[in-house]
């Protein structure tokens, strides 16, 4: 183990992360000059309603009614359970993530009153950042709260990429998919949006509530059947897809819908961000930086071999350097996240002595369903788990990577970031 590699390696995971502070990002878009109040280089109306939902939703909170001040009239934004801020003209609720609960859905409703009450001459900004989808649950009728859990719970067991899980989920809402959009209708709306999904896809961050949704009612039940879950979900949810296939129900509004004309969607960061930041940070440290890809996706597992074997291949003081989001199919009865998982492959993958270090890590301070970003693996990470008797391969198959990281003295904490900028993957050659 090199300590001086697992040093370097978390500095530039705390480089990257500071790339992505949402305060400076926010202000790049929504500014004052004098006693204006500009968006990009339009002029802001005096009446602004502010709503928002995803993990980083507290902090963009912050950094609008730092500018906006009184003109904000109205507001809601939901975040999930401890990621909270300091805001005072509006009002932050809590609510369960990756699974949505009654507090994300009485929060959703809320926030739907309150952009149908907007008038043509308001503003509706909404503030955008991953996780939104599941904290914002507006199951239509006659769907339940309890059936979108079960049908969200299958899906991420079943290995389901973001685009998958979020095609389903907008023709389950009252709000995704541009729902929010028609509602707001004839106001004017402004997303700000902090993207935490590969390519930035407008119709796929947090479920694309005010952008023209692509997918359909027959694509979100392809995905149930793809992902062997079709027969296993709720008969009502079963039956609202089978009816919107069937043209017997609305579809989400699609690109050239007019109720986009007074919608502007921007993107204030995505990982592009935090990979770039990486490569600075390394690159100053004395590394060769090579990035292989700000797109990353795939099993975790499979990646992690992957990413090994390259690194492998690099000369020594070389950092190899991706950004995105893999995915874990649960087999196990384990905890542990896709970042987790990766770190405990790429573990099994090393030979003692050899020169690697691996860091992955989710930007948003949590990995899975568990208190950790992430972790770091070296070779000597297997050695130090199953000394106080745990099975590294044993572990990995029950997709059990926190326990066996956690045992190792591997895991990455750093509490909740505030900002959602996908996955970092680092692999470091002393």
């Amino acid at each position: 183990m090199s300590e001086r590699e697992r040093e370097s390696a978390q500095a530039i995971w705390r480089a990257a992360l500071a790339a992505g502070d949402v305060g400076p990002l926010v202000s790049r878009v929504l500014r004052r000059v004098g006693d204006r109040v500009l968006i990009g280089d339009d002029p802001c109306p005096p009446r602004v309603r502010v709503f928002g939902c995803g993990k980083a939703g507290g902090a963009m909170a912050l950094a609008t009614e730092a500018v906006l001040g009184g003109r904000i009239t109205e507001g809601l934004v939901v975040v999930k359970d401890g990621y909270t801020a300091p805001a005072r003209r509006i009002p932050l609720v809590e609510a369960g993530h990756p699974v949505p609960d009654a507090r994300g859905e009485a929060a959703a409703l809320k926030i739907l009153e309150g952009v149908r009450a907007a008038g043509e001459d308001e503003l509706v900004l909404f503030l955008v950042s991953g996780g939104g989808s599941a904290l914002t649950p507006a199951p239509a009728p006659p769907v339940t709260l309890a059936e979108k859990q079960e049908t969200t719970r299958r899906l991420l067991e079943a290995g389901a990429t973001i685009n998958e899980l979020n095609a389903v989920r907008k023709h389950l809402s009252l709000v995704k998919g541009g729902q929010l959009a028609r509602a707001a209708a004839p106001a004017t709306v402004v997303s700000l949006i902090l993207s935490d999904v590969v390519g930035d896809p407008l119709d796929v961050i947090a479920s694309g509530p005010t952008a023209p949704d692509r997918s359909t009612f027959a694509e979100a039940l392809a995905v149930l059947e793809r992902k062997g879950v079709a027969a296993r979900v709720p008969e009502p949810v079963r039956q609202r897809l089978t009816a919107g296939a069937r043209g017997q129900i609305d579809d989400t509004p699609k690109p050239g819908d007019r109720v986009f004309e007074r919608v502007r969607n921007i993107v204030i960061g995505n990982n592009a961000l935090v990979v770039d930041a990486a490569a600075a940070e390394a690159h100053r440290l004395g590394y060769r930086a090579e990035l292989v890809t700000r797109g990353l996706q795939g099993e975790a597992r499979d990646v992690a071999r992957d990413l090994v074997a390259r690194a492998r291949a690099l000369p020594p003081r070389s950092c190899l350097i991706a950004g995105g989001e893999t995915t874990v199919t649960v087999r196990g009865r384990g905890r542990g996240g896709r970042c987790q998982e990766f770190a405990l492959a790429a573990a099994l993958e090393l030979r003692r002595g050899e020169p690697l270090t691996i860091l992955a890590a989710g930007t948003d301070g949590t990995d899975g369903p568990t208190d950790a970003a992430g972790g770091i693996a070296d070779d000597g990470t297997v050695a130090r788990g199953e000394r106080v008797g745990r099975s590294a391969r044993g572990d990995l198959d029950d997709n059990d990577a926190y326990a066996f990281l956690e045992t190792a003295g591997d895991l990455l904490r750093s509490g909740p970031t505030n900002t959602n900028l996908l996955d970092l993957y680092l692999l470091l050659h002393s």
